[in-house]
């Protein structure tokens, strides 16, 4: 993974070129504003954006015969270059390490950006006393926005791993971070702010503008986010766990989880200074609302922690609760469990159904399954070589078990010849019995062909009276 790769360079770049621009524009309108004003001051100095990183960086460069700018310059590259030789040994030194939880990862991606950072502003800390720092005063702001657009990318990969909508957000808060930084170095994100306020209402006693609004906002996201980034690692950690039994672990991923999501809302309103007791009245008729309404949802929620904490159902049972609706399990959430049966067809059955219902689990305690095919023969047969005939073709077939091992009974003497049936245990049954049974059947008549043994099939005597 390259920490400096062509898009990110290009990204840089074209932010200072926008700013670049920004400046420059901001400039004119505010020289052409004052010229409005004051009509008949002959000196106009322009002060929007005098003291901001930006201008004194364009100052810095304006006068390149200053030995001050090269030496920040050759100071920056220096740091730059420590930091990138630290970042490509750290990644060398954990590229073969084990990371169930993609913490490493993050941290490899981090890792230039950081450095970069920290050795920046030990730099300017010491070179500022001595030299102008305003090029240092450029490229952290830089890197850090850099770290910060990193970092989100990685805890939307984390929390929506299978999310097609993943990239698109991703270069939406990109655009986000990029802008509000070429604001900031240009010095009009205190204007932004200002507009912002200006425009509010009032509701009851509480004044919101939309600077508050938009705070809020961001607030919210980025605890949202982050807390589901959190439930992510932990779930990795648990599923890692092979000691712990699996519906166990799925009941602690989902419990985490609601948890992590629970505190990051309740912090988020402490961020944004919204007022929790103030919402206890509204919360409380929310709930009886949603428990009268959702009687039936919350009862599937319900059955589906009861499920997995009982460990009545486990994933790979083989489970039956109609003549139609069966399967293998494949999937256990809190609300509904998906079975798939042997034609691919899946069910999505609410865990009401599983929990209020009886369920023929047949692989609850023990996966081996007990599996019958018939066959008849002639009156004519020798049943004392046909009943060990037929265990030993069973016994040939590798899915069939030794122990119990195959038995051949006697069923009934029917019209046309003598019904036997060759029962059989296997330990798969998720891979079905239909190709098993064929494979034998087809033995058995190959057998029977070469032993001499007839399969009777029935047989009418019409006579015709005259």
């Amino acid at each position: 993974m390259r920490m400096f790769s062509g898009i990110t360079a290009f990204s840089c770049f074209s932010c200072l070129i926008i700013l670049f621009f920004l400046y420059n524009a901001l400039s004119v309108l505010s020289f052409a504003r004052e010229i409005m004003d004051t009509p008949a001051t002959p000196n106009i100095e322009v002060a929007v954006g005098d003291d901001t990183h930006l201008a004194r960086f364009l100052q810095s460069v304006a006068d390149l015969s200053n030995p001050d700018f090269y030496w920040q310059v050759l100071v920056i590259l220096i740091c730059l270059g420590i930091a990138w030789c630290l970042a490509r040994y750290l990644r060398q030194r954990f590229a073969h390490a084990q990371d169930h939880t993609g913490l490493l990862q993050a941290l490899a991606e981090q890792t230039f950006p950081i450095l970069a950072v920290l050795l920046l502003s030990i730099s300017k800390s010491f070179l500022q006393t001595r030299i102008p720092a305003q090029l240092f005063s450029l490229c952290i702001p830089l890197l850090l926005s850099l770290t910060v657009v990193r970092a989100l990318r990685h805890m939307l990969q984390r929390s929506f791993p299978l999310a097609r909508w993943q990239g698109s957000i991703s270069r939406i808060f990109s655009i986000l971070v990029w802008g509000w930084l070429a604001l900031f170095l240009s010095g009009v994100s205190s204007e932004v702010i200002h507009v912002l306020e200006a425009v509010g209402f009032s509701i009851g006693a509480q004044q919101i503008n939309l600077w508050m609004i938009l705070n809020g906002l961001v607030v919210i996201v980025l605890t949202l986010l982050s807390s589901l980034w959190a439930a992510s690692l932990v779930e990795a950690r648990l599923m890692g766990v092979t000691e712990i039994d699996a519906s166990l672990r799925i009941v602690l991923t989902r419990v985490s989880k609601a948890l992590f999501v629970l505190f990051a809302v309740l912090l988020s309103f402490s961020l944004i200074g919204l007022d929790i007791t103030a919402l206890s009245v509204f919360t409380g008729a929310l709930g009886v609302g949603l428990g009268m309404g959702l009687q039936k949802i919350a009862s599937n929620y319900v059955s589906g922690f009861i499920i997995l904490l009982d460990r009545s159902i486990h994933l790979g049972n083989i489970v039956q609760i109609d003549a139609q609706t069966g399967g293998v399990v494949t999937q256990i959430t809190t609300r509904y469990t998906v079975l798939r049966n042997l034609v691919g067809l899946e069910f999505i059955v609410p865990n009401e159904a599983l929990v209020a219902n009886i369920v023929q689990n047949q692989t609850f305690s023990d996966s081996r399954t007990r599996a019958v095919t018939s066959v008849s023969v002639a009156y004519s047969s020798d049943l004392e070589k046909v009943l060990p005939l037929l265990e030993g073709i069973a016994r040939a077939q590798p899915r069939v078990l030794a122990d119990p091992g195959p038995c051949a009974t006697i069923v009934r003497f029917a019209d046309s010849g003598i019904d036997l049936d060759l029962a059989f245990w296997i330990n798969d049954p998720e891979n079905g019995t239909g190709v098993l049974r064929s494979q034998i059947n087809l033995e058995i008549w190959r057998r029977f062909r070469d032993e001499g043994i007839e399969i009777p099939f029935p047989q009418r005597e019409v006579r015709l009276l005259k």
